[in-house]
């Protein structure tokens, strides 16, 4: 197993963390602001702390199981699919499960609204991904 470099891994989570921050808060409180505002199982004053809590674990993940799928060769290319497949598997809990177990005003808005918000993060971060391991990788 490739051994992580701690700026490497503090790098891929803070990527992370902005990029998730960055596009969920501009869907959450911008772009589809009615969207969120007529699920009734959303709280009114979000438990921020318990959203940056889950983006870091989520990074550290990202971070620790990257190295081992990388392309060195390719390494931005890796990224963006290494992302959107977890992406994928993250999002499938919001996007569908979600949609199934709550009482969502609409289901094919809702569909549609987290699925291509997380193609986007999932897209956005998986660049920064590869960017950041291809400095670590033009260091060795």
């Amino acid at each position: 197993m490739q051994t992580r470099r701690p700026l490497t891994v503090a790098l891929t989570v803070l990527a992370y963390v902005v990029t998730t921050f960055a596009v969920q808060g501009t869907s959450h409180f911008l772009l589809n602001k009615e969207h969120y505002a007529a699920i009734s199982f959303m709280r009114q004053d979000p438990l921020v702390a318990l959203g940056f809590t889950a983006m870091i674990v989520q990074g550290l993940i990202f971070a620790y199981l990257f190295p081992t799928f990388m392309q060195a060769e390719r390494p931005v290319r890796s990224g963006l699919v290494f992302s959107l497949t977890i992406g994928a598997f993250l999002a499938s809990y919001i996007v569908l499960a979600t949609a199934g177990e709550y009482v969502i005003p609409s289901v094919a808005s809702w569909i549609g609204v987290e699925a291509s918000t997380a193609l986007v993060q999932y897209s956005a971060f998986g660049v920064l991904l590869g960017l950041v391991h291809r400095r670590s990788v033009a260091a060795v």
